[in-house]
């Protein structure tokens, strides 16, 4: 089974070109949702052991644990020491139930895959990426958001230019939808063709 790696810096599409692959038959295991999950379940506990006062109706409160970490960032490493093993563990179980059913390839939606040293989980890499305009645009629209917020989670990204020099694929989402599904499409084709063939 050949798995791709789908990453790419904030407000640059790649939520919807892993929904793009989904919509090909692609399984797809999004990290971000497996957090969400987690601070809903087995990361309560250890979370709120190390953070204190973080959860609300026995879930994580984001907005209390974005304010602790704000005034904290060293505590970023812990709570990774705490997320990040468990997340894991999810996509092993996903990787074996994709498996199981027979798929050939299977995308692992990881915001944070270089920055994670995620590579050596995945075969390939495709980096979703558009113009800094664009993206400062997408960025900034969305509700609650703040330049000083979105400069502080660039700040935790690698640099989408870094990004791109180390992708085995790029899709590019500012020339529209349809021309990002083209490049998918392309993608799924190519693996086919020269990993799996």
């Amino acid at each position: 089974m050949f798995v791709v790696g789908l990453t790419g810096s904030i407000g640059m599409g790649k939520s919807t070109t892993a929904a793009m692959f989904q919509a090909e038959g692609i399984p797809v295991n999004d990290a971000d949702a497996v957090v969400h999950q987690l601070y809903a379940g087995e990361a309560v506990a250890p979370i709120e052991a190390a953070f204190p006062g973080t959860t609300t109706d026995g879930k994580i409160d984001r907005v209390k644990l974005a304010a602790h970490l704000a005034a904290h960032p060293g505590d970023f490493k812990t709570l990774e020491s705490i997320v990040h093993p468990l997340v894991r563990d999810k996509e092993l179980q996903f990787r074996r139930k994709a498996e199981e059913e027979g798929h050939d390839i299977v995308l692992l939606d990881i915001p944070l895959l270089f920055e994670t040293g995620g590579e050596g989980r995945v075969d390939a890499i495709v980096v979703v990426t558009c113009a800094p305009d664009i993206q400062r645009a997408r960025v900034l629209a969305r509700p609650g958001m703040t330049v000083d917020k979105f400069e502080m989670i660039l700040s935790r990204q690698m640099p989408d230019s870094e990004k791109r020099i180390r992708a085995d694929y790029i899709v590019d989402t500012g020339e529209g939808v349809e021309q990002a599904r083209a490049q998918v499409r392309a993608i799924i084709a190519d693996i086919r063709a020269s990993k799996l063939g």
